[in-house]
């Protein structure tokens, strides 16, 4: 099986010590005090290691993926995926670089985030990758270029001036301030981007996502993940091997 680039990210893909910040008013909570309790709801671990359950859905197939998941907070995010207890692929994604191979067909890949800024349709950049995974924000909160207000029980952030052809919005929950839903649109593209998040499950004091459902649309054609993370262990003793195979072939993904 050859991974997508879209793949890679979403194989990619808390609250901290602290706490989040505790807003009294929720009502008239200001974008400023909303921005400031959802950063500081964001991950405080060294080390995370989790067992995933991953469905990948498109108009031609179904197909459900284990996946082993491992980050070192702000270096490096590992991944292996399995069908049947048998590794088909690993990733190792860095600040500065993305790798892979598979072991179908032989392959590997070796580049920057160039090519996933594409798909997403704006630039991104590893510490997005690691937020899209923990509940936190893909995009940097401005409190002076964002509003917000109460919708359906939620927090509702959106820029003060959108582009037209660039539409972010997010939904946070007021209990603990990390993401419920983080859409990009960009109509003149035909092109969504959907990051749902399911119930936050605690551990040690922290909250990481249960479920993550993530749809893109784009001319027609639509993709689901859908991650199940069934274990998830803090600050634990991991490493992280990657080593492509000798005899593996580079390719060039388009």
């Amino acid at each position: 099986m050859k991974l997508k680039p879209y793949y890679i990210l979403l194989l990619l893909v808390l609250s901290s010590c602290g706490g989040a910040k505790n807003i009294s008013n929720i009502e008239n909570a200001s974008a400023k005090e909303i921005i400031a309790a959802h950063n500081a709801a964001a991950p405080d671990f060294k080390t995370l290691a989790g067992r995933v359950q991953l469905v990948y859905e498109t108009d031609e197939k179904l197909q459900s993926i284990t996946v082993s998941l491992r980050m070192e907070k702000d270096k490096r995010i590992w991944v292996k995926a399995s069908i049947l207890g048998i590794t088909i692929s690993k990733v190792l994604i860095t600040p500065t670089s993305v790798s892979y191979y598979e072991t179908v067909g032989n392959t590997y890949f070796e580049g920057d985030f160039a090519l996933l800024g594409e798909w997403i349709g704006t630039p991104i950049n590893f510490q997005q990758a690691q937020n899209l995974l923990l509940g936190q924000s893909i995009f940097t909160l401005n409190p002076s270029e964002y509003k917000s207000e109460v919708f359906q029980n939620k927090f509702k952030m959106q820029p003060k001036q959108q582009p037209q052809d660039f539409i972010h919005s997010l939904f946070l929950n007021p209990e603990n301030f990390k993401i419920a839903l983080e859409t990009l649109s960009q109509p003149n593209a035909d092109r969504l981007l959907s990051i749902r998040y399911g119930d936050y499950q605690e551990i040690g004091g922290q909250y990481f996502p249960s479920i993550i459902s993530i749809d893109t649309s784009e001319k027609g054609s639509k993709t689901k993940i859908e991650m199940n993370f069934k274990k998830i262990d803090l600050n634990a003793d991991v490493s992280f091997p990657f080593e492509i195979p000798q005899g593996y072939e580079e390719i060039q993904l388009n």
